[in-house]
């Protein structure tokens, strides 16, 4: 990686040869991961549906507080945003009571637009949001209309910059770039780091040895960044500020909620963490290589051994290896009894677990502790950041493992075939999953605690319940059928996955 910022991120296939398409078992992918190119070279020769990074990257930028984020393309892109407002709001004043909701403006581009260019219509909209609203920033998220007509819009931020109060920011996420929707958050740091993070002017005056003494003032320090998701909630980053508060470390947390401001005030941290890889390894890189800031990435701390990991690799910084173990001992001991009563009523049950790859195998161990049976899972695509969370896993080697985004074909197969007792699953692949007639239970959700060793107890409580009553999905599946034919389920579930 360059210390130069490109005007757009690079696509993960390119960047970190991740795969989009694979079907077979855990230890058939571990294989084709050990051999490089296989995995990020599959295909399929037919697909159904894939996520749109324009959306994804709105995930991020839509929660940053005293921001409006300007949506260049159709009226229709970010349609998503509408069903965020509430919680966005309701979030962003959990961290400031006085922030303001989600404010998104779009330019509307329609056919004449697209012929004539929408340039025109991106400068009205900047300058109505800046004298409107009055933002700290300004976030330009450029969908795929403004790339395939030709619009120039980092040029045109920097033209506007001098003409706007607020701080512009172009993000390049068009979504026809990349089948491997996680690049979404690539491209949103990609605007961070071209217009929100910087030292103070002071610091570029300092001489060499002024700066040195400030590094090590730093690295004495406690202080760390940790990089949530939006896919965590309030409750998850109490927990982990509570556990790493514990052996006495300063938590920060970042980009989801943060101001506009935060992302140079994090540049003061001695060690940046991240939550999940899938999300960060772009970004920290580049922190490392223009500020020296080093950072970890290894494990998402859900489900205790993941969590003890997560820890103690926090604590080896520091070397505060003693303090960490003293409180993972206790932690410990506190879960795995208040577990017990869940493991009697889940002992046996069969599971189907479906999401971001980092996410559904580090639920996995929680499910292993349940003395559940993992019998599957599906994930949006597959890269290294999931080979440290194999190794919490006991016995899953013949596990069926499907490397797919969206194709709820490919999982209604399986599903069938796999015949699970419940299902785990990516929020928002609920609503065609429900008429399996299966208990849900969400992967994740913005309300509720699934990381850290609290995390656990809630994922058990909750399962616990969905298992007991799930009348609706029952329902579902008598009046509403799945749209698949009979002739679709008697073949192979990857019969379209082409090999690398």
């Amino acid at each position: 990686m360059s210390y130069q910022v490109e005007n757009s991120a690079p696509a993960r296939e390119e960047r970190l040869k991740a795969g989009i398409a694979f079907g077979g078992t855990c230890k058939e992918l571990k294989c084709c991961m050990k051999q490089g190119g296989c995995l990020n070279g599959a295909n399929r020769s037919f697909s159904q549906t894939y996520g749109c990074q324009f959306t994804l990257s709105l995930g991020i930028l839509n929660t940053i507080r005293n921001a409006v984020v300007i949506m260049h393309g159709p009226i229709g892109c970010g349609f998503c945003s509408t069903a965020t407002i509430g919680t966005g709001k309701a979030f962003k004043r959990l961290r400031d009571p006085q922030a303001d909701g989600t404010i998104w403006l779009s330019t509307n581009l329609d056919e004449s637009a697209v012929i004539g260019g929408g340039e025109e219509n991106l400068k009205e909209t900047i300058l109505f949001a800046d004298k409107e609203y009055r933002p700290e920033t300004i976030l330009v998220v450029s969908s795929c209309v403004p790339a395939l007509i030709g619009d120039d819009v980092d040029s045109i931020v920097e033209n506007l910059q001098s003409d706007v109060a607020a701080k512009l920011v172009p993000v390049n996420c068009e979504g026809f770039k990349t089948k491997v929707m996680a690049t979404a958050y690539d491209a949103a740091y990609n605007g961070i780091m071209k217009k929100l993070v910087d030292l103070p002017g002071e610091w570029r005056k300092l001489t060499e040895t002024d700066k040195e003494k400030i590094d090590r003032d730093y690295r004495i320090s406690r202080k760390v960044n940790i990089f949530n998701v939006g896919s965590m909630s309030r409750a998850d980053e109490l927990e982990l500020a509570r556990l790493l508060n514990g052996i006495g470390l300063e938590v920060t947390f970042l980009p989801c909620y943060s101001e506009p401001e935060d992302f140079s005030l994090s540049l003061e941290a001695v060690l940046n963490v991240s939550i999940c890889g899938t999300h960060d390894d772009y970004y920290l890189q580049f922190l490392k290589e223009r500020f020296n800031i080093p950072y970890i990435i290894d494990t998402i701390p859900i489900g205790r051994k993941n969590t003890d990991r997560w820890i103690l690799k926090i604590a080896e910084f520091f070397h505060l290896e003693e303090e960490a173990k003293l409180l993972i001992k206790k932690e410990n001991e506190i879960l795995n009894e208040s577990l017990n009563p869940f493991r009697k009523s889940l002992k046996g049950k069969k599971v189907f677990v479906s999401g971001g790859e980092v996410r559904i195998l580090s639920t996995a161990e929680v499910l292993q502790d349940l003395s559940m049976e993992v019998v599957g899972f599906k994930g949006h695509h597959i890269d290294k950041f999931v080979e440290p969370i194999f190794e919490s896993l006991a016995d899953i080697d013949d596990v069926s493992i499907n490397i797919a985004t969206q194709h709820p074909f490919e999982q209604a197969n399986i599903v069938r075939k796999l015949n699970p007792d419940v299902i785990v699953i990516h929020t928002g692949g609920n609503n065609i999953t429900a008429k399996h007639g299966l208990p849900i239970l969400p992967l994740f959700g913005p309300t509720y605690n699934y990381m850290g060793y609290s995390g656990v107890f809630e994922i058990a409580r909750r399962l616990n319940r969905v298992i007991k009553n799930y009348q609706f999905n029952k329902n579902m599946k008598k009046y509403r059928v799945l749209p698949f034919k009979e002739s679709w389920y008697e073949k192979d579930p990857y019969t379209y996955i082409k090999e690398g």
